[in-house]
């Protein structure tokens, strides 16, 4: 078993053994961190993401940005491209249909989609991190396959990358490699990670 595939059962379990009320309290204080920056009050358009598998919750942070009139967003499968994304508007009565990995997205007509570019804001799941903005996700590389264009063309702004995760999940390095987006900033119960890159990153949050 490779070291990625080690962290990732370490890290899931972890998240796993969290009471509800733990997880619940976590979340409510990473919105509260976020809600407060400069990234989220200028931000209009912000994607989140349905929890699973332990995940730190943003939904506080969303009922946040609703309350703020901003328009939220989840994601949701691409049938002709399998690991890719595209973000639908999700609103407190939008009804959620279960995908082929049983996590809800919204069930909207195909011409609601809007693509990542679209967006000031988005928060990123992941299941680790480190000091660099360096995230490792599940595996399936669809957070990577549908930001792939920041890739070629760097001076790209949006949309701004948070990862969410609990502190537990920041490690001391991950291995980068060619194909992986590096995250903006990270976000958890306790403070806001802002990565800065230099004059020519895109550091901001």
């Amino acid at each position: 078993m490779s070291s990625k595939a080690d962290l990732r059962k370490q890290m899931r379990r972890q998240r796993r053994d969290l009471s509800a009320q733990q997880r619940r309290a976590s979340a409510e204080q990473m919105a509260y961190h976020v809600a407060g920056s400069a990234l989220f009050r200028r931000s209009r358009h912000i994607a989140g993401y349905v929890a699973n598998d332990g995940e730190l919750d943003p939904m506080p942070l969303v009922e946040i940005a609703w309350a703020m009139q901003k328009t939220c967003y989840l994601p949701v499968l691409d049938a002709l491209h399998p690991s890719r994304l595209w973000f639908t508007p999700y609103f407190p009565d939008s009804e959620l249909v279960p995908n082929r990995f049983g996590i809800p997205e919204p069930k909207v007509l195909r011409r609601r989609r809007v693509p990542p570019w679209r967006l000031d804001l988005m928060l990123v799941p992941l299941v680790g991190f480190d000091a660099d903005g360096n995230r490792l996700g599940m595996g399936g590389g669809f957070y990577d396959q549908t930001l792939a264009f920041l890739q070629r063309r760097r001076c790209w702004k949006k949309p701004r990358l948070l990862g969410v995760a609990y502190d537990f999940q920041q490690v001391n390095r991950l291995p980068a490699e060619s194909w992986d987006i590096p995250l903006d900033g990270i976000a958890t119960e306790s403070c806001i990670h802002v990565i800065d890159r230099g004059r020519t990153g895109r550091s901001g949050v």
